[in-house]
């Protein structure tokens, strides 16, 4: 008789302490599950025992990356339903494995999973997931190799998923949205970065984390600067300086492949830093800060896009997230918008201006995931089959969580005010409209 279906739902509910509120397909045909809703499909019995082995969402992470998890239905559904029951589980009411295994009857259904699971054997995590050494974050070493792993994927594969702009970093969407191209969208963010940094010819600006270029080119063709971009990417730096070439501005645009605690010429009029400092991590944070305010003419101006977490009531139980660690951004750590500002404060700089885009980078990412499943044979053939589904779920996921207030993104402009202190900006309205 199929049924693995019906035990594996029952035995998951008394191990988590809640309703499963997804169907669910097991290996053997059978189905369990509340009808018309989005369906986990466990294709093997090895998912099962992922789950044992690393309960919670690494578990699901790892059996999602390897195939042995798939979900039938709407994805974005699927991800928001079980998100009350893997991810947001607060402290009140969020029972460990251990806390739960003190009840003879989770005992129970625990030895069930591992009946229906097979041999108790640990599967090996699928080669996508990075290994961790998180007791040496953030030295020049790691950091250049953590960008390796997440931007070295193959510029092809990031050109069907970010599209012709090469933006990698939230767009900026007329109101109502979202109207228009996404191309659109990305020229637009990058033309309201340049104008809050009151960029005009024979300005130089210096661009941390430079990605593919798109914003060195823009500020150098429209606003007539000389910009240096940086990145610790070997294969971004080439595909940026084709870019440079091909439109005629390698009299204005350098790019390097070089850490930002490298560049040591002479200051700059501006520094745009779009979705690098997620990289930095809170301890090298003030550094980062200091070098960028060290590389500034006085007068001149930071502006700091930068994803952001939601404050904790207790900090001290903040814990970076296992998938986004293991497969997607290894090292990476994300502050609350207060703790940026006021490490922006202390090495110096008088913010100006903060402003939130959040829903913007929601509406991004579901054109990224859409981009991504339009040519999913081709990015399979590019990179791998786990390659791709680490980005489908990552990009899905992370458009819920800035659709729900769980994270989001800020663009603070911070300047590094002479000792006079004229600031030298607007004393009402934005000129950046």
């Amino acid at each position: 008789m199929a049924d693995a279906a019906v035990r594996l739902k029952g035995l998951l509910e008394q191990v988590l302490g809640a309703p499963l509120p997804v169907g669910i397909r097991a290996w053997d045909g059978s189905r369990s599950g509340p009808p018309g809703a989005p369906t986990l499909v466990v294709r093997n019995r090895r998912a099962v025992r992922r789950l044992l082995w690393k309960p919670g969402e690494l578990g699901l992470a790892r059996a999602w990356v390897a195939g042995d998890l798939e979900i039938e239905g709407d994805l974005y559904a699927a991800l928001d339903l079980l998100a009350g029951i893997v991810w947001e589980r607060g402290e009140d009411d969020a029972r460990s494995l251990a806390q739960a295994l003190r009840d003879p009857e989770v005992r129970a259904a625990v030895r069930g999973l591992v009946r229906l699971g097979g041999l108790p054997l640990p599967p090996a995590p699928p080669p996508e997931e990075v290994r961790r050494h998180r007791a040496h974050l953030h030295t020049k070493r790691t950091d250049k190799r953590a960008i390796s792993h997440h931007y070295d994927v193959g510029n092809d594969f990031y050109e069907i998923v970010l599209g012709p702009s090469m933006v990698y970093s939230c767009a900026y969407w007329p109101a109502p949205p979202p109207q228009g191209t996404l191309e659109a969208a990305q020229r637009d963010k990058l033309d309201l970065v340049c104008r809050k940094l009151e960029l005009r010819p024979g300005r130089r600006l210096l661009d941390v984390g430079c990605g593919w270029g798109s914003m060195a080119v823009h500020a150098a063709r429209e606003y007539g600067v000389h910009v240096v971009g940086i990145t610790l990417s070997q294969e971004q730096a080439a595909y940026a300086r084709k870019r440079v070439a091909g439109e005629g501005l390698t009299d204005k645009v350098e790019i390097r492949v070089q850490d930002y605690r490298d560049v040591t010429d002479e200051s700059y009029d501006a520094v745009s830093s779009v979705g690098m400092a997620e990289h930095v991590g809170a301890d090298r944070y003030l550094e980062y800060a200091d070098a960028l305010f060290r590389l500034l003419k006085p007068g001149g101006r930071l502006l700091n896009h930068q994803i952001g977490r939601r404050p904790q009531r207790d900090e001290s139980t903040y814990e970076v997230d296992e998938f986004i660690d293991a497969y997607v951004f290894p090292d990476g750590e994300l502050q609350p918008i207060g703790v940026t500002v006021t490490q922006l404060e202390r090495a110096g700089f008088e913010v100006r201006d903060v402003e939130s885009i959040r829903e913007h980078y929601a509406l991004t990412l579901r054109r990224w995931v859409a981009n991504l499943e339009a040519e999913w044979a081709r990015a399979v053939k590019l990179t791998s089959p786990g390659r791709a589904r680490v980005w489908r779920l990552y990009m899905a996921a992370s458009a819920l969580a800035f659709e729900r207030n769980r994270i989001g993104v800020n663009q603070v402009l911070a300047v590094r005010t002479p000792d006079s202190g004229d600031s030298g900006m607007p004393l009402r309205a934005r000129t950046w409209g």
